[in-house]
Order: C-alpha cells, then sequence, then structure tokens
C-alpha cells in the first residue's frame, strides 16, 4: 500500500511538471521604433492583457529604474500587488531611438482574445496607458502597428 502510495505521488507530479513543459511557447522579434520628441527617455511596459483588458503578465520593461515605475500608472496597480516583475528589463528608450527585444509568447494565447499592450511615460510628459496595442491573431502579429504617444511603431516578426 505505501508503495503505492509513493508511484501515485510521483505520478501526480510528474504529471504536474510535464503540464507545464508542454506548454508551447513562440519567440517573436519585437522592433520598437520612437517617434521623434523632445525629453527624457521613455518607460515602456509590455504586457499581455486579456480580451477584458485585464493585465496578466508583464513581458518587458524598458526602463530599469524602479522609482519610476509608478508613472506607469495602470500597470503599476497590476505590478503592486505582486511586486515581481515577470520580464527582463533594459534601458529606457529615447525619442528617434529604436529597440529590438525578444518576447516569448504562449502559443495558446494566439487567436484568443489576448494583446500585447505597450504603456508609456516620459518624465514631465504626458502618460500614454495605451500607446499602441497588438491584438494576438496571426494577422495583427504580421502587421506593424502604429503608436498614439511616443512610439511611432511596433513590428513583431516570428522567430
Amino acid at each position: 500500500m505505501k508503495n503505492y502510495i509513493k508511484i501515485l505521488g510521483i505520478a501526480l507530479v510528474f504529471g504536474l511538471f510535464s503540464n507545464n513543459l508542454l506548454a508551447q511557447t513562440t519567440k517573436y522579434k519585437c522592433m520598437l521604433q520612437m517617434a521623434n520628441y523632445v525629453g527624457e527617455g521613455a518607460y515602456i511596459v509590455v504586457s499581455l492583457v486579456d480580451a477584458k483588458g485585464n493585465y496578466e503578465k508583464t513581458l518587458y520593461v524598458m526602463g530599469n529604474d524602479k522609482k519610476w515605475y509608478k508613472e506607469l500608472k495602470e500597470w503599476h496597480k497590476f505590478y503592486a500587488k505582486r511586486k515581481k516583475v515577470d520580464a527582463k528589463t533594459g534601458a529606457s528608450v529615447a525619442g528617434g531611438d529604436r529597440s529590438v527585444t525578444v518576447l516569448e509568447i504562449e502559443d495558446k494565447k494566439i487567436n484568443a482574445g489576448y494583446k500585447i499592450r505597450f504603456e508609456s511615460a516620459v518624465e514631465d510628459q504626458k502618460y500614454h496607458v495605451i500607446d499602441a496595442e497588438v491584438p494576438l491573431t496571426t494577422e495583427a502579429l504580421a502587421d506593424k502597428t502604429e503608436g498614439k504617444g511616443y512610439i511611432r511603431y511596433v513590428k513583431l516578426i516570428k522567430m
């Protein structure tokens, strides 16, 4: 009986780990072109949001000084509950600059109502909750997405 319980426990643990390992992801090269603006470098957070606009995961943060995270107001509400960034962080991005990063997205999120949101803030300037937003659809991932604020455009390329 003890051996049976041991085997059942091991099988359960293995099943949980293998389920996580089976979560397929795809890497996308994310090219971000900034608009020409005068001022400090923009802090930009790249988030996965669900169909209702709720933050699910942080994919990337451009701007590594945590004291400025509160300027990304909507995302900061999500961040403050967790006190943890799910993703890599890098330097802020200045006007006219280009940034290239790699985002890893779960395949099951594609064509399921999710979006990638680019939220931006620049010191002493306007804050953009949705500077750019890319629907996670096969079609939208193949197109260039125009920004509405500091971001000129975003282009994702499947790797």
